[in-house]
């Protein structure tokens, strides 16, 4: 196997270093491939394939948007609890693409479950079992209203299905997420894993997302996948709660994307018991290990916004409710002058000032309480007496900072996660088609 040198190379960006990833492990009852339909032009790989031969339960959440890509309903009509396969693109988002785009779907479906099905016939358990349509899911990323590819993807599906391997390893997972990147600097990987008894359950994600991130979700592909056999209503469940602080508390630049999609499949390769809920203890530790991995891939998220120099942690603490703290927060992160002030490395807490304000929420300034990283900047209703520019731009000078706002009116609180705004955000997005 070898990894497509050309999904690491970027202009103005350093070819990352193997040792800057987890190392994740195999998932028993996946298979992967990834391959180039050259939807770019230049040979990348853009196909990604996830194949579960046995099946796999799963839970998806994908965007709010109004106006959704193609696959979404595809995807929502399956109504099934157990699938055999994800078919992902780049380069495309089959969004605002019409009749061409819904039934591009379609014949990529009966294309890929036929030529699935011929791969189980040869298969050494000689098994003469079909994969239906209905039990393929797809996933696309890429330019709005452009014509949907489908001929190009699907002259390449029996060379993708011939890929599929099943014994992963760290290279392997790389090879894989960087074929579902789009503007990316990087492919974004996370691992974790539980202890029960003797056995390991694995927890192993992939992302792609750089530009037009907010949250409900970002724009943004994760798919995430573990041995432990949950079934598919309880993997809802912690899917949801696991995005709350996580994919749901990210922000590049406020838009929401067409194409969202977080997905968790389970292999149900290793039996973790019976009627499981909420309360049982495997699945406890099971969820702070999603509720980890989720935030770990939101982070990376964030940290390759498009031209970030710069990780922002907004933390609202003291708020009358989780709503108005998570209001509050993403006023702040949204700001694009919050956001130029810390890519110019000047502590304008007027800005966030401004930020707070603008949110609507109910504030009592003489309570306010204000820190840029662990100095404080305003308080009693006017800028602190301890404050000290100097030390501030020092400060703004590293490259992850921390804004804390002490309403001092609850006991809520909400964290969220931005980037600063770089002239290479404006360069990366105006030649975005080309």
């Amino acid at each position: 196997m070898t990894i497509n040198i050309k999904n690491f190379l970027k202009d103005k960006s350093k070819l990352s270093k193997m040792g800057e990833f987890q190392s994740l492990k195999q998932i028993n009852g996946l298979e992967m491939a990834s391959i180039s339909a050259d939807l770019y032009g230049d040979g990348r790989d853009d196909l990604a394939l996830f194949y579960f031969s046995r099946g796999a339960n799963y839970a998806t959440l994908t965007t709010t948007n109004s106006i959704t890509a193609e696959f979404i309903p595809w995807n929502n009509s399956s109504h099934k609890k157990i699938i055999k396969g994800l078919l992902v693109n780049t380069k495309n988002a089959n969004t605002f693409t019409g009749k061409q785009g819904k039934e591009s779907i379609d014949l990529l479906a009966k294309t890929l479950s036929r030529v699935l099905t011929i791969k189980e016939s040869k298969s050494q358990k000689g098994t003469s079992e079909t994969v239906k349509i209905k039990d393929l899911i797809f996933a696309s990323t890429g330019v709005i209203g452009e014509e949907f590819p489908a001929e190009k993807i699907k002259e390449r599906l029996p060379d993708l299905v011939e890929r599929l391997r099943n014994d992963q390893n760290k290279m392997f997972w790389l090879k894989i997420a960087s074929a579902i990147m789009t503007t990316d600097t990087k492919p974004k990987v996370a691992y974790e894993e539980v202890i029960v008894g003797d056995e390991l359950i694995r927890i192993c994600g992939i992302a792609k997302g750089s530009g037009m991130i907010a949250p409900n979700l970002a724009t943004m592909l994760s798919f995430i996948f573990t041995n432990a056999d949950i079934n598919s209503n309880l993997l809802k469940t912690l899917l949801k709660r696991a995005s709350a602080n996580s994919f749901n508390a990210i922000t590049v630049d406020s838009d929401q994307s067409t194409n969202d999609m977080v997905t968790i499949f389970s292999t149900r390769a290793l039996k973790v018991g019976q009627n499981l809920s909420l309360n049982d203890k495997v699945i406890q530790k099971f969820e702070l290990a999603l509720k980890k991995l989720c935030l770990n891939l939101a982070k990376q998220v964030v940290v390759d916004g498009e031209g970030a120099k710069k990780f922002i942690t907004v933390n609202v603490i003291n708020a009358k409710s989780l709503g108005s703290a998570k209001k509050i927060a993403f006023s702040i992160a949204n700001s694009p002058l919050f956001k130029t002030a810390v890519a110019g490395e000047d502590p304008n807490w007027g800005r966030i000032v401004m930020g707070i304000g603008k949110s609507g929420e109910e504030i009592d300034q003489k309570k306010l309480k204000i820190k840029i990283g662990d100095f404080v900047v305003a308080e009693n209703g006017k800028i602190s007496e301890t404050y000290e520019e100097k030390k501030l731009k020092e400060y703004m000078q590293w490259d992850s900072i921390e804004i804390e706002v002490n309403l001092k009116l609850g006991n809520d609180a909400f964290k969220c996660y931005t980037c600063d705004f770089t002239h290479d955000y404006i360069d990366i997005n105006a030649d975005y088609r080309n």
